[in-house]
């Protein structure tokens, strides 16, 4: 009984193992191909379970998603000779699991490394047919289309991937270049607010002037209307004075004199002197009887 169950373990660890060997699972997101020493004789398996040959046969699997090479940020030259620093991305999938295969042995380090050069080399040829101008801002798009567009043929040819996007992250100025844009716009910035400076001090200046204009013309009629004000008064007063001293001569007279009196004695030292039959103390005696 022993001996059986033995025999019956023996025989389930046997089958086991030759089903590892000879049994083979490819998943929704691989591709594979199957090597016979080394040689393809199955391209491209789909996904699903699959059966080999021990030991002549070998599988070899491959990512089939999306990829993603992030690119280190790379020095060009645009059409002008001005350099700008380029960080960009590709997006590849393997096309031709066969050729694939043949180009890189499998190894995505590889095929990141063969992508990288020609993507290197075309940007360089994109760039330098391009302004800055339209780099920066107004072809970026055109130039991204083109350029996947020729890599996605090469990259086929060579390589048996295809290129699903190829993207530029940013665009930098080089340090020193940098450095001399910052001292130009800065120079531009501060000629530009010199001149608004000096418009607003010719500005103020012209306000200033209207308004002592202004004020002068404002001082200058006020004055006149003051005199005007002032002439009407002493018009209305001297006529009302006529029109009392009219009534009394004589005590206008004697007014009068009383008031040349006072404006020629002002002085606490002045001195008058009067004659006894002068004609004062002949107004003062006719004005007592």
């Amino acid at each position: 009984m022993k001996g059986f169950s033995f025999i019956v373990l023996f025989v389930l660890l046997l089958s086991v193992l030759v089903a590892s060997q000879t049994l083979y699972v490819v998943k929704e997101t691989e591709r594979a191909v199957v090597l016979k020493f080394g040689e393809i004789v199955e391209a491209d398996v789909q996904p699903g379970i699959h059966f080999k040959l021990p030991v002549m046969n070998e599988v070899k699997k491959f990512d089939a998603r999306i990829l993603t090479m992030d690119s280190r940020p790379q020095r060009y030259l645009t059409l002008e000779k001005k350099a700008v620093v380029v960080d960009s991305y590709v997006k590849w999938k393997i096309d031709s699991v066969a050729k694939y295969y043949q180009a890189t042995s499998g190894d995505e380090i590889i095929a990141n490394r063969v992508l990288s050069s020609r993507v290197d080399t075309g940007l360089r040829n994109k760039f330098g047919e391009r302004t800055m101008h339209e780099v920066v801002s107004g072809e970026r798009d055109q130039l991204m289309t083109e350029l996947r567009d020729d890599l996605n043929k090469v990259a086929q040819n060579e390589l048996g991937i295809s290129i699903v996007d190829i993207r530029v992250k940013r665009i930098d100025l080089p340090p020193d270049v940098s450095e001399s844009v910052y001292q130009r716009m800065r120079t531009e910035r501060e000629r530009e607010a010199r001149e608004h400076r000096s418009k607003g001090l010719e500005l103020a200046e012209g306000i200033r002037a209207d308004a002592d204009r202004q004020q002068v013309v404002l001082e200058a009629e006020a004055q006149r209307d003051a005199e005007m004000i002032r002439g009407d008064g002493d018009a209305k007063a001297a006529a009302i004075y006529s029109n009392v001293y009219t009534q009394d001569p004589e005590f206008y007279e004697f007014y009068r004199s009383l008031q040349a009196y006072r404006a020629s004695f002002e002085g606490k030292n002045d001195l008058f002197v009067l004659k006894p039959d002068g004609e004062f103390f002949k107004y003062l005696n006719s004005a007592t009887k």
